[in-house]
C-alpha cells in the first residue's frame, strides 16, 4: 500500500518499532547484508536516516516520521481517488444522456442536487458555441445558481471561445459578494443582462439541450428536466432571447477613457449601476462607499451636465458614451 517492495516494507515497519538499532537487530528472514542494502534504499528515499557510530561499528538507523514522509503519498492517493470519482460521475451522466437521446425521448428527469449539477457540468464541458442561462434570485430550488461550477467550467468555456450569455434578476446585484462575481464575469467577456423578474431557471447549451430545474412542492429532493431538441426547446430559446433583449446589460467596471481621473471612473461606475436599476444604497454597498457619498456625487454629476432629473442624467450618459453601446434598451431621442 505504501508503494514499497516487500523487503523495504518489512524492514521499515520493524524500524518504526525499534528506533536507533543496527542492521543485525532487524535481521530475521533476511541476512544482515540484505538488511543493510534495504536500509540504504530507505535512507535514499527519505524513509529512514543513518547515524554514524562513534567507533568502527555499524551505523544505527531510525525511521523517518510516517506523517511527514507518507503524508504527501496519502494526499496524492486521495486526489487520484477524487479524480476517479469525478470521471465515473461524468461518464455516468454522459451514458445516461446518450441512452436518453438514442431512445428518442424528448425529456428526461433528474432527481437530486448532485445528479443535476453533474449533468450541468457535463453539458458545459460539451458546449461548442454558446451557453445561455436564466438565473432568478429565489432560493428554491437551490441548484443552478450562477456560482455553480463557476471555477471549474467557465474558465475552460471562455478559453475555448464559447459565448456565455446570462439573464439575472436585479436582486443578485443587491448582494455585494454576488455583485462582485457578476462584475468579474462581465470583465472576462461574458454577456449579462439584468431584469426585475424571471419565470424559471434555465441553462441551455448550443440550442440543442436545456436543463430546467423544477421548484419542489416540499422538502423533497430537487428535480430537473433535461429537454432535447423539440418544440419545447425552441420555446425555451425564445423565452431566453426575450428576457435577454429586454434586460439592461451589465457593464464591466472601469470601462472608460484611460485619461480620465480615478474620480471620473467612479462616477461612470455609479451611473452604470444606476442604469441597471440599483438603488443608491445598493450602489454604495457594491462600491464600498457611503450612501450619502453616492447621492452627493450623483447630484454633482447632474449639476455638471445640467440635468434637472436622474432621467436626464441617464439620457446624457448614454449619448455621451458613458455606457456601452449594448448596455440596454433604446434611449429616447431627447430628454423630457
Amino acid at each position: 500500500m505504501l508503494g514499497l517492495a516487500a523487503d523495504e516494507d518489512a524492514v521499515y515497519r520493524l524500524l518504526v518499532d525499534h528506533p536507533d538499532c543496527q542492521p543485525a537487530a532487524l535481521a530475521g528472514r533476511l541476512s544482515v547484508p540484505a538488511v543493510e542494502s534495504v536500509l540504504d534504499s530507505l535512507v535514499e528515499s527519505g524513509l529512514a536516516s543513518a547515524q554514524a557510530p562513534d567507533d568502527e561499528g555499524p551505523s544505527r538507523y531510525r525511521a523517518a516520521s510516517p506523517v511527514l514522509v507518507l503524508g504527501s503519498l496519502l494526499e496524492s492517493r486521495r486526489a487520484a481517488l477524487h479524480r476517479v470519482e469525478s470521471l465515473v460521475g461524468d461518464l455516468t451522466e454522459r451514458h445516461r444522456a446518450a441512452q436518453s437521446y438514442a431512445s428518442g425521448a424528448p425529456v428526461e428527469v433528474l432527481s437530486g442536487a448532485a445528479a443535476i449539477r453533474r449533468r450541468l457540468l457535463t453539458m458545459q464541458k460539451q458546449a461548442m458555441s454558446e451557453v445561455c442561462s436564466l438565473v432568478p434570485a429565489g432560493s428554491a430550488p437551490k441548484v443552478l445558481t450562477f456560482e455553480d461550477n463557476h471555477e471549474e467550467a467557465e474558465p475552460d468555456l471562455m478559453r475555448r471561445g464559447v459565448t456565455l450569455r446570462s439573464v439575472v434578476e436585479r436582486e443578485w446585484l443587491e448582494r455585494p459578494e454576488t455583485a462582485t462575481l457578476l462584475a468579474s464575469c462581465v470583465g472576462q467577456g461574458q454577456h449579462i443582462s439584468v431584469t426585475d423578474r424571471l419565470p424559471i431557471k434555465l441553462v441551455m447549451v448550443d440550442r440543442r439541450i436545456a436543463l430546467l430545474p423544477l421548484a419542489p412542492e416540499s422538502e423533497a429532493e430537487p428535480v430537473a428536466l433535461v429537454v432535447h431538441r423539440t418544440g419545447l426547446l425552441t420555446a425555451l430559446g425564445s423565452l431566453f432571447e426575450e428576457h435577454f433583449e429586454k434586460g439592461w446589460r451589465l457593464r464591466a467596471s472601469g470601462v472608460a477613457d484611460e485619461v480620465e481621473s480615478p474620480a471620473a471612473l467612479v462616477d461612470r461606475e455609479i451611473v452604470a449601476l444606476l442604469h441597471v436599476g440599483l438603488t443608491d444604497a445598493a450602489i454604495a454597498r457594491q462600491l464600498g462607499m457611503g450612501h450619502r457619498t453616492v447621492q452627493r456625487r450623483l447630484r454633482s454629476l447632474m449639476d455638471e451636465v445640467g440635468a434637472a432629473t436622474r432621467f436626464q442624467l441617464g439620457w446624457y450618459a448614454a449619448h455621451a458614451g458613458w455606457l456601452d453601446e449594448e448596455s440596454g434598451n433604446p434611449v429616447p431621442s431627447q430628454p423630457s
